[in-house]
Formats: C-alpha cells, sequence, structure tokens
C-alpha cells in the first residue's frame, strides 16, 4: 500500500467529497501516512489513537459498502490494496 494514491479516480462526480468510496481511499491515504510517522516516532501516543480511530471509522465504512454493494466493494479493495 502506497501513500500515492489517486484520489481522483474514487471520485463519483468534480465536487465529490462525501461518497464512502471517496472516504475510504482518503482514509487509506491519512493512515498509510500516520504509519509512516509512527514507525520513526513510536511515543507519539496522541497520533497512534487517530490512527485506531481512522482504521475503525474506515472499517465501518466498508461494512457498510459490502452490505449494500459487493461489486463496490470487491473493486474499492483491490483497487487500494487492502488485505480483506
Amino acid at each position: 500500500m502506497s501513500n500515492e494514491i489517486n484520489l481522483q479516480e474514487f471520485k463519483m462526480h468534480e465536487k465529490d467529497s462525501g461518497s464512502s468510496s471517496y472516504q475510504i481511499a482518503r482514509l487509506t491515504q491519512r493512515i498509510a501516512h500516520l504509519t509512516e510517522h509512527l514507525s520513526t516516532n513510536k511515543h507519539d501516543v496522541s497520533s497512534r489513537r487517530g490512527l485506531l480511530k481512522m482504521v475503525a471509522l474506515r472499517r465501518k465504512l466498508l461494512d457498510y459498502v459490502k452490505r449494500e454493494d459487493m461489486a463496490q466493494y470487491q473493486s474499492l479493495i483491490q483497487r487500494l490494496g487492502l488485505r480483506r
């Protein structure tokens, strides 16, 4: 999973910022960035807490997408390189 995720490909339209797929892609990007940060700053507890909250939110959004549209879910995890 790389930090460089093209968020434009996850948007439903030009001004999209609320669709589930865009939110999941954005969270994945932020999670990757924070993971990199925490690898060098092991004692940054507040960032670790934020990371865990982001992971939980992404999990909830992925569960929602899976429940509503299995094809979109499969596409998302494949395009983002998530292990699920």
